[in-house]
């Protein structure tokens, strides 16, 4: 019996396989593509556009980085791209990701992983900076649900847990033109890459 096709097809012309995805498949340009028209929230948002994955990815490398500016180089590379396999798989909101249950959770560490060893980062996320970059994922999902979701601050208190305000203060959740943003994933990425040190 002929098995299902388990790859797509990029704009850059490689095809990733998902289940089995390899390093070689993948590049920034087609991830940073793809999470800027992904929407957070299911598209439930205020806003003229879509509240981005893209989006997200940069305000949580930015609180990361203001949470522990004695990180590397390779940590802030592992905040940005925290979310990246949903470049092909999508963002499912927590509610749909617990009925799915176990197996788009190890999609997603498949991906990943392939995403690590693409540029240069180890495939596994130490326990630490997972907590630390989660700790970050929080505060912007608390950020969004206030700011664009529609949230009150008791709600996402509950659901994220209490945001200290003076550690986010300055900090927006930006809605941009998908474009503008695909293109500061990539200046971003560039410029971590292209740092000297680790």
């Amino acid at each position: 019996m002929k098995q299902p096709r388990a790859w797509q097809r990029m704009l850059s012309g490689r095809r990733l396989d998902l289940l089995d995805p390899t390093p070689m498949d993948i590049e920034i340009e087609d991830i940073a593509h793809g999470l800027a028209f992904v929407a957070r929230w299911n598209g439930q948002t205020r806003g003229d556009y879509p509240y981005s994955v893209a989006e997200h990815s940069l305000l949580v490398l930015e609180i990361f980085r203001r949470f522990f500016p004695k990180s590397k180089r390779a940590d802030h590379l592992t905040a940005l791209l925290h979310d990246a396999p949903e470049y092909v798989i999508g963002d499912m909101i927590s509610p749909v990701k617990s009925a799915v249950g176990p197996g788009y959770g190890e999609l997603d560490e498949r991906i990943l992983a392939a995403v690590h060893i693409r540029f240069g980062l180890p495939a596994k996320t130490t326990a630490t900076l997972k907590k630390q970059i989660k700790q970050a994922d929080k505060i912007s999902a608390w950020m969004e649900a206030v700011q664009i979701a529609g949230f009150s601050e008791v709600e996402a208190n509950k659901l994220f847990g209490r945001v200290d305000q003076k550690l986010i203060n300055g900090l927006t959740v930006q809605l941009r033109e998908p474009r503008v943003v695909r293109s500061e994933y990539v200046a971003v990425f560039t410029d971590l890459l292209n740092r000297s040190t680790i």
